[in-house]
């Protein structure tokens, strides 16, 4: 979808991108659907729906076809709520009250990942990703780790809605994984983690106590990097920390 903003002679193409459009049929009437997704809070959302919105009617008028209603709406996938102004007026400040019937609104409905009613979803897929999603937002694992079997680019997605750090590796083989099991081997390498996590701090604390002692002071960039060294380099670091007389040695080993 593209339009023209701007003087006639020096016109300036604005192409706008809706993330899902579709054409639908509700009870034998035709309708435009529009969907936009957000993972963040956007304050101008309702400027990037009203332009869309026109340039799908404008689109329709031009090519003299039947002109059919456009809905749109937002499907917000962020863990808090979503605050940003809903209709153009909000938006809008200091409208003067002689003009504000004559200014025309506009509506930004917005669908939370977060709240929305999975009961009423009539397609199965949609309605796992809503269910497994509003788990992992709730850290209800006790619920995600139910005896039942699901698709597992379902699980992908959800993992992906919900920016849970979960790897394809982590999961069974397979197109379907059992959750029961899945969440059993998510739990094991969550904790292998923490054990490993728990490690390289305590390594990293000791390091650099002993390295303030050996060098009298320690740069703050290197007390940086050492927090972000893996175990591996800092067991070597702890090798040769007799061999170290300066900064420049320890990073020669850690990097």
């Amino acid at each position: 979808m593209s339009t023209l903003i701007g003087k006639v002679d020096k016109p300036t193409e604005i192409k706008r991108y809706r993330d899902v459009v579709r054409k639908a049929s509700i009870h034998g009437d035709y309708v435009i659907i529009g969907v936009g997704h957000q993972s963040t809070f956007d304050e101008k959302m309702i400027f990037r729906i009203l332009n869309y919105d026109a340039t799908i009617y404008i689109n329709q008028v031009e090519s003299k076809q039947e002109i059919y209603p456009v809905g749109s709406f937002v499907f917000y996938t962020g863990d808090k709520e979503w605050k940003s102004p809903e209709t153009l007026k909000e938006t809008l400040k200091n409208i003067p009250p002689e003009m504000e019937p004559y200014i025309n609104d506009w509506r930004l409905p917005v669908v939370g990942l977060k709240t929305m009613n999975a009961r009423k979803l009539t397609n199965q897929r949609l309605k796992e990703v809503v269910e497994i999603s509003q788990s992992m937002f709730a850290g209800n694992y006790d619920d995600l780790r139910n005896n039942r079997k699901i698709e597992i680019e379902n699980f992908m997605m959800a993992a992906t809605f919900t920016r849970t750090k979960i790897k394809r590796e982590d999961l069974p083989e397979g197109d379907e994984i059992n959750m029961c099991e899945a969440m059993d081997r998510l739990f094991q390498r969550f904790e292998n983690q923490g054990i490993e996590k728990g490690k390289r701090e305590e390594k990293q604390n000791t390091l650099k106590e002993q390295l303030k002692v050996k060098l009298g002071t320690l740069s703050r960039p290197l007390e940086k990097q050492l927090t972000n060294t893996s175990l591996e380099k800092l067991n070597e670091l702890t090798l040769n920390i007799f061999n170290v007389t300066n900064e420049e040695d320890v990073l020669r080993i850690i990097n």
